[in-house]
């Protein structure tokens, strides 16, 4: 799917990705909804092949990075300046991070997982629609987002982070074949 260049893309994009995310997982035997995930890792480099076990996993991922968006541009917006990354990591370290998120939701239920993830997608595109076309794909429009505009903040958020979301879960469908 192309990289999103207009408001309208963004949304489209997004709650198209979100919705087969749903889908996907809905279509999965119960079994396998909860259960982990059994496919080669050995050969895959990125970090979060090994760390997200099963689909709750995923789903909570994007799920605390939609928070870190939300809190981000609400604190922002308040006039409380602060970085998108929490204190302590930066783009390095953000690895750390995500064990972290990984970590804090071992107890969380699948059932769980997915209203968290409902919930921060339907905040997360409301949040979205407050801004202009201009506000989201102009540099420069707010100081706090730095040199990127702020609709490359919330791609990387939704649809970006979905497409990564469906390419994993995808891989596991395959694999229960």
């Amino acid at each position: 799917m192309p990289r999103p260049k207009t408001k309208q893309e963004l949304i489209d994009a997004s709650n198209s990705s979100y919705q087969k995310i749903v889908a996907l997982i809905s279509k999965l035997p119960e079994d396998a909804r909860t259960g982990s995930f059994s496919f080669d890792t050995s050969k895959l480099k990125e970090a979060h092949w090994k760390r997200d076990h099963n689909i709750r996993d995923v789903l909570i991922h994007l799920y605390e990075w939609q928070r870190l968006l939300l809190e981000w541009v609400k604190n922002n917006q308040d006039g409380h300046e602060q970085e998108f990354l929490p204190e302590g990591y930066n783009w390095r370290n953000y690895g750390e991070m995500n064990q972290q998120f990984w970590e804090k939701h071992q107890a969380t239920a699948l059932e769980e997982a997915e209203k968290l993830l409902a919930k921060s997608h339907k905040q997360t595109m409301a949040l979205l629609d407050t801004f202009t076309e201009d506000q989201l794909f102009q540099k420069n429009v707010f100081p706090w987002t730095g040199t990127n505009a702020l609709g490359t903040y919330f791609i990387a958020n939704t649809s970006s982070h979905y497409e990564w979301a469906l390419k994993k879960l995808r891989k596991y469908q395959r694999s229960l074949k």
